[in-house]
Formats: structure tokens, C-alpha cells, sequence
């Protein structure tokens, strides 16, 4: 009996996700809207490196290669690195290339019937439904369109089984574009509008073209917005100074080490997490969380101290109100461009703090400020609306309500994979957390005992009553920045539950010291395929 899994994306979480379900004897099949691998690396601004060093940033058993010499790597170098990961495992030929999923549309079982189950897709195994599963897929090249019916049950004339994984990212799709009263938004101005995502999907002759000799305004205080201020104070520089209204400053920092000491030695191992609530920690963690939680708030006053130092944030307005903590909690901590401030310092680029602003003919009129500030092109680095690009994969408007229940509640994934209503469905890459790769990793091979049965989920209501757990540790930390969805704070407590899901040890390291104090890493992790499991087993 041949079982058959159809994977949305070819970013790092579909490539993942094709390897791992071809391990297990499945055969997939990968729609990807662009012509090649990648994902967001596909149309990445030409300055942008990796954040994460390239030790913490790679496959678990498919290493950089040696002649990546730097800590950070450009982008250009990560998009060939996960291009060579496809080719040695295989994974091109079962990608369809310039295919774009409009949309997916469950048929099968009356929602009244979906309603009463006890049970995910009946069984809590994924093929146990006896629905389908109908996609409209567009030919991106030549601009055709074509229906597919692909069986979530057993397809009568071949007994194929089909399940779906969306690897479609939250960092692209649909714009998060800020909302203006009628006279006072981008039709008011004379010059250009574009979004950060416009920019970065230009390449890199056009996006030179547009930015040159131009007066630049970026709207946006994270790392889209950082980068393309320095790309284009690097192409322009004072004659043309290129200015950034950050309506919040955030924590940024020129480096992962503070006062000579590694961040992830400072909130990345596993004595880090006993500082912070879990969700679902026994009452011991939870106790021993409350009285070391003045610890955790002394190393964050210890890095913001190195900040204020290093960084001349006090002088440009930018030391942010919040603490660092929540920066790190929301997965807003970002790498800043090399040599930033001392752009700032020569006068190529402008810092602007202003909750508000308003289109005029000549630019932009900011709140505190008598006259406008004169612009040619202004790019709006607001980030994206994650939740609404997954939402309308979906066709059922029940299914989309049950992605986007309401502004208070977060997108309700268990183990921010499965949603408990939604059958023979999994969604990978939507939480974040620091190096996305991995997170993605050790999730794909999560899914992968799943596919192969090697353990059951739990009930329904368990796992809803898991999410919320999940959805209030979040907001406890992340605060008005819960639905991003941050599993930073608890990155390997997290990592731990899928571990014991698929029945390996979640202790991966030698020795108690290194066990505790040692950051973990993707090598940590390899290997969680392999047969060291127990079968069969079913989640508590």
C-alpha cells in the first residue's frame, strides 16, 4: 500500500519535511510556488546575512561546508547551502517547482460529524479519516490552473493514503501594511510606496536601481528595517541620507556575545529555562521558577548594561522601554548590520522616533514635528500577517475560524504542529523560535514517527487543553506579542516534549555540567529517527 504525503513550501521546513517523510518509505510530493529551493532565501535584500551563527544554524547531520568560512553567513551562501542539502538527499525530484497552492478544501465528513469527534481524524492515527482533501494549484509560469484531488483515505484504484503538511512560513504573503485615514494615507504622496517584502523580492540590480540618489524613508524598528537602511546608506550615503521612523524601539545587538560572554550561555541552556515557567512544569519547576526569576531579570539588566555601552542608544533615542526580556520571550532580538551606528554617526542614516505619521505630497508628516519630512520612496518594513496567509490556504471558512479564532487567542497548534479539528493536516515553521532550522528539524522528525506510527496523540480536548497551557505561557512572557508564537523561552523544554513523544531520551548531552550549563544545538539532535524509540507508545 503506497502512502503518499503532499508538502506545501520548499523553504528549509519543506525540504526538511520531504527527507524525514522519505526516511519513513513515503512518497511525497512538494508544490513550490517559486522556480528553485529556499523559501524566504529566495528574495532575501542583497546586505541581509544569517542572524544565528552557522553552528546553530544547520542540518544535524549535513554540515556547512568548509569553505563558508564566516560566523554569519551571507544569504547568498545559506541559499546554496540549503540548495546542496536537496541535492544530496535527494529531495529535487520530488519537488513540483512553480506550482502555487491557492487554496485546500477538506470534503469529506459533515463538520456536525468533525464536531463529535473524541478523537483527531476519528483514529488520532493520520490516515484514519475517509475524506479528501481538493487543491487548486496555479502554474506560475504559464499562468494555468489545475484542480487536484487527492485522498486523505484510501484512493480505491491505487489504495494510495495521502496526508498534507504546510511548510509555508509566516515572514512573506500577506503584507501587514499600517491603516490611514482617507486623506491622509499613500495616495497623498508623490513618490513611491513599497512594503519591505517588495524590496527584497526585486533582486538585487533592481532593488540598487530603485534606492539610488533617492531619500529614503524606512518605517519599521526590527531587522528588515535595519538592513535596508544600511543597504541603502552603503549605496547613497550623506548626500542622500536614508531615515528610519521606528515607532518602538526594540534590542539589538552587534553580536551574540556580551562582556565576552556567548548569549546562548546566558539564556539558551537548559539552567536558563529552570528561571521561567513551563507550560505544564510539575510543581517543583514551578516553584523553583519563582524563586530564581530575580536571577533571569539580573542577566538581562547584565546584557542591556553591555548595550548601553557598546551601542550609543542613549544619545539616538533608541534605548527601548521594555526590558530585553521581552524582546528575547517575542523573538524580536535581532543582529544588527555591520558598522550601523557609525552610520548613524556620519549622518547616512536618520533615526526618527514617532507613534504616528500621515502621507502628505512631499512625504511624511510626523507626529512632533512642523514640517514634513521631503521623501522619494518610502518602504514600510511592518512585517506580515502570518495568521491571515495560513487562514487563506484554507477554502472552508469553518477551517479558517478555527486558525483564527479571535485577536486574544494564538494560531492552536499541539506542539505547535497539529491543530487538534483540522485531519490528516500538519503545519511546520509557523511558531518561531531562535533558529528556526532546527526548530523545524526536530518537528519534521516528530512528524515523521507520527506518519510512520509510531505513537498515537492524545484526545482532543487534551491537546486543546495543551495548546492553552502553551497560549498562556506565551502571553505571561511575550505579552502583547504572544501570537508570534515565541517558543524561545523554552526552546529545549519544548524540544524535550517531542523527544519524549517519539520515545528517545530528551537529555542529549554528556555529563551534568554540560548538560545544564552548555547551550544545546542542532547536533544535539541527530539521530532522533533512528530506531532508538519505543513503538507504539502513546502520549500522556
Amino acid at each position: 500500500m503506497e502512502k503518499r504525503v503532499a508538502i506545501i513550501g520548499a523553504g528549509t521546513s519543506g525540504l526538511l519535511a520531504c527527507k524525514y517523510i522519505l526516511e519513513k518509505g513515503f512518497n511525497p510530493i512538494v508544490f513550490e510556488a517559486k522556480e528553485g529551493v529556499g523559501g524566504l532565501w529566495n528574495h532575501t535584500i542583497e546586505s541581509t546575512k544569517l542572524q544565528n551563527s552557522k553552528e546553530t544554524y544547520q542540518f544535524t547531520d549535513f554540515p556547512w561546508p568548509a569553505s563558508v568560512q564566516d560566523m554569519y553567513p551571507t544569504h547568498t551562501q545559506v541559499l546554496a547551502y540549503l540548495k546542496s542539502y536537496a541535492q544530496h538527499f535527494g529531495i529535487i525530484p520530488y519537488i513540483k517547482f512553480n506550482s502555487k497552492v491557492i487554496y485546500i478544501d477538506y470534503v469529506g465528513e459533515p463538520f456536525e460529524e468533525m464536531e463529535s469527534w473524541d478523537l483527531w481524524g476519528v483514529t488520532s492515527k493520520p490516515f484514519g479519516s475517509k475524506g479528501k482533501w481538493h487543491i487548486v494549484v496555479q502554474d506560475t509560469k504559464y499562468c494555468t490552473i489545475e484542480v487536484i484531488i487527492i485522498y486523505v483515505g484510501i484512493w480505491f484504484t491505487k489504495l494510495s493514503l495521502w496526508f498534507f503538511n504546510l511548510c509555508i512560513g509566516r515572514f512573506s504573503g500577506v503584507q501587514n501594511i499600517p491603516k490611514f485615514p482617507p486623506d491622509q494615507g499613500p495616495q497623498m504622496f508623490d513618490g513611491k510606496v513599497i512594503h519591505s517584502m517588495d524590496y527584497s523580492e526585486m533582486g538585487s540590480a533592481s532593488a540598487a536601481e530603485l534606492i539610488r540618489r533617492k531619500r529614503v524613508v524606512i518605517v519599521g524598528s526590527l531587522k528588515s528595517a535595519v538592513d535596508i537602511a544600511a543597504e541603502c546608506a552603503n549605496a547613497n550615503g550623506v548626500p542622500y541620507p536614508c531615515t528610519m521612523i521606528q515607532r518602538t524601539a526594540h534590542w539589538l545587538i552587534p553580536s551574540f556575545s556580551f562582556w565576552g560572554v556567548n548569549l546562548g550561555f546566558l539564556f539558551f541552556n537548559r539552567f536558563s529555562e529552570l528561571l521561567v515557567h513551563k507550560p505544564g512544569e510539575p510543581f517543583l519547576l514551578k516553584l523553583l521558577a519563582t524563586i530564581l526569576s530575580p536571577l533571569r531579570w539580573g542577566i538581562s539588566k547584565f546584557a542591556e548594561s553591555y548595550l548601553r555601552w557598546k551601542l550609543p542608544l542613549k544619545k539616538y533615542g533608541t534605548i527601548p522601554k521594555h526590558s530585553s526580556l521581552l524582546d528575547i520571550s517575542s523573538c524580536q532580538i535581532g543582529l544588527l548590520p555591520e558598522n550601523f551606528y557609525d552610520k548613524v554617526e556620519e549622518g547616512s542614516i536618520v533615526l526618527k522616533k514617532s507613534q504616528s505619521f500621515s502621507f502628505c505630497k512631499e512625504g511624511l508628516i510626523i507626529n512632533g514635528e512642523t514640517q514634513p519630512l521631503k521623501a522619494d520612496l518610502v518602504i514600510l518594513a511592518t512585517g506580515y500577517k502570518g495568521d491571515q496567509k495560513l487562514m487563506k490556504m484554507f477554502k472552508s471558512q469553518i477551517f479558517q475560524k478555527y486558525i483564527v479564532g479571535s485577536a486574544s487567542s494564538i494560531v492552536p497548534l499541539y506542539r505547535q504542529i497539529i491543530h487538534p479539528r483540522i485531519p490528516q493536516l500538519a503545519i511546520v515553521g509557523y511558531a518561531e523560535g531562535f533558529s528556526n532550522l532546527s526548530t523545524s528539524e526536530i518537528r519534521c522528525q516528530w512528524l515523521a514517527h507520527l506518519l510512520d506510527g509510531n505513537f498515537e496523540l492524545p484526545s482532543i480536548r487534551d491537546m486543546e487543553k495543551d495548546v492553552i497551557l502553551w497560549e498562556n505561557n506565551m502571553k505571561q512572557y511575550a505579552g502583547r506579542y504572544f501570537q508570534r508564537l515565541c517558543i524561545g523561552n523554552v526552546n529545549i523544554w519544548y524540544n524535550d516534549q517531542l523527544c519524549k513523544d517519539m520515545g528517545t531520551k530528551h537529555k542529549r548531552k554528556k555529563g551534568i555540567f554540560a548538560e545544564y550549563f552548555q547551550p544545546y544545538g542542532p547536533t544535539d539532535y541527530a539521530g532522533l529517527t533512528r530506531l532508538d524509540q519505543q513503538r507504539g507508545m502513546k502520549i500522556n
